[in-house]
């Protein structure tokens, strides 16, 4: 069964699918694409969730409470940014990047002096700058090889430390398992004060470990918000759920490990 991940090829997506389930790999030009391949033709996708330094991926965050998916693993990998263009000296005056791409280069790309425009993938970065003679791209090495791009600067991501978070999610959940996390999104509805405390208190009193707290607008009103949450897998975990439940819409996204990826 083909896996599905953003393309085109080239993308940090791609090269994380392709450490799991090798070349047979269905390439999608959006992130909502490859959630509604998941649901459509039941098969797994591979998507970004987070970066160390530019944090979540909006919408994935947004297609993870929009679309009936579990997640059943999860990777990382150490993301390297490299500028490149058709023609190295040329005078550069536009850049292509993915708006993730642009966070996490933010520091040397607010020092070129050249239009920022932003791209649905790092592949996509590179088609583009090669079809243009004063414009360069934020992309991967392997996307500008195969664009014919020259590396103008290599490694101009924030941080050396650039590592990106990648889950798998699928239509069904995962088997069972005693370790690892559990993914939730919790929905307050009406706010009021001290609910957010009391809901993280349910955890604590339990001696679950949170490893992760996210908030994304609810898209009901200015200021209303849900939250993404990863606990650590613990025996007190089920009676957590239930009294969260009690004051706050719960959505369980799925128990997990790591995926196997190889080196």
């Amino acid at each position: 069964m083909k896996a599905v991940c953003l393309g085109p090829c080239g993308t940090f997506s791609h090269e994380m699918a392709m450490k799991v389930y090798g070349d047979d790999i269905l390439l999608l030009p959006t992130i909502g694409d490859v959630f509604a391949a998941v649901i459509d033709q039941g098969c797994p996708g591979i998507v970004p969730v987070e970066n160390s330094d530019a944090g979540a991926v909006g919408p994935v965050m947004d297609c993870l409470r929009e679309y009936p998916v579990s997640i059943t693993g999860e990777g990382y990998m150490n993301i390297r940014h490299h500028l490149a263009a058709r023609d190295p000296h040329s005078q550069i005056t536009v850049i292509y990047a993915h708006p993730q791409a642009h966070d996490q280069c933010r520091r040397v790309l607010d020092t070129l002096g050249a239009e920022i425009i932003h791209t649905s993938s790092n592949s996509a970065s590179a088609r583009m700058a090669a079809e243009t003679v004063d414009a360069a791209a934020v992309t991967t090495m392997a996307a500008a090889l195969n664009e014919g791009l020259a590396i103008l600067q290599e490694d101009i991501q924030n941080s050396r430390i650039n590592i990106t978070r990648f889950i798998r999610i699928e239509r069904s959940p995962g088997p069972p398992i005693t370790g690892g996390k559990c993914s939730l999104i919790i929905d307050p509805g009406e706010d009021r004060p001290g609910l957010l405390y009391e809901i993280l208190g349910i955890f604590y009193a339990l001696s679950l470990n949170l490893t992760r707290i996210e908030s994304r607008p609810s898209k009901r009103d200015i200021g209303s918000y849900v939250f993404f949450i990863d606990v650590t897998i613990g025996e007190g975990l089920e009676r957590a759920l239930s009294r969260v439940r009690a004051v706050a819409e719960v959505k369980n996204l799925g128990c997990y490990g790591r995926m196997e990826v190889e080196s």
